[in-house]
C-alpha cells in the first residue's frame, strides 16, 4: 500500500507540477470568471470553485508532504553516504536531523565561523603561482 501510493504521488505530483496543469488550473478560472455573468454571480457559481479548490488544496498537501519526505530522505542518505565515504569528514553528523533547533543552531554558528576563519587563512596565504602547461611536443 505504502508503495504504490508513492508511486502515485510521484506520478501525480509530476504531472500536476507541470507547466500544462498549471494553464489547464488557468483556463478553469477563466472559465469560471466568464460564467458569472451567465449565472448572475449567484452562491452556487461561487460554490463551485470554492468547493473545488477547497477539494483540491487538502488532497495536494498531502501529496506535496509524501514527495517531500521521500526526496529529504533520499537527500539525508546520500549525504549520509558522502560523511562515510570522506575520511576527514565527522560522521557524528548523519544523525543531525534527530538534533533540537538549539543544537542545530549552535553547529550552525560554529561552521559559520570555521568558514571565516577559513577564508581569513585564504586571504593572509600568499598566492601561489599556477605552473605554465606543459608542452605536448
Amino acid at each position: 500500500m505504502n508503495e504504490l501510493f508513492r508511486k502515485a504521488a510521484r506520478k501525480a505530483s509530476t504531472i500536476l507540477g507541470s507547466p500544462w496543469a498549471f494553464i489547464s488550473a488557468f483556463a478553469v478560472v477563466v472559465v469560471w470568471a466568464v460564467l458569472g455573468p451567465v449565472f448572475h454571480y449567484s452562491q452556487t457559481w461561487q460554490l463551485i470553485i470554492n468547493t473545488g479548490t477547497t477539494i483540491i488544496t487538502f488532497l495536494m498537501v498531502f501529496l506535496i508532504q509524501n514527495t517531500q519526505n521521500h526526496d529529504s530522505r533520499a537527500l539525508h542518505l546520500k549525504i549520509d553516504e558522502l560523511l562515510v565515504a570522506v575520511k576527514e569528514a565527522r560522521t557524528g553528523l548523519v544523525d543531525l536531523d534527530e538534533l533540537s533547533e538549539e543544537e542545530l543552531d549552535k553547529l550552525e554558528s560554529a561552521f559559520r565561523k570555521l568558514g571565516r576563519e577559513d577564508d581569513a587563512e585564504k586571504k593572509a596565504a600568499p598566492a601561489k603561482k599556477a605552473a605554465p602547461p606543459k608542452s605536448s611536443l
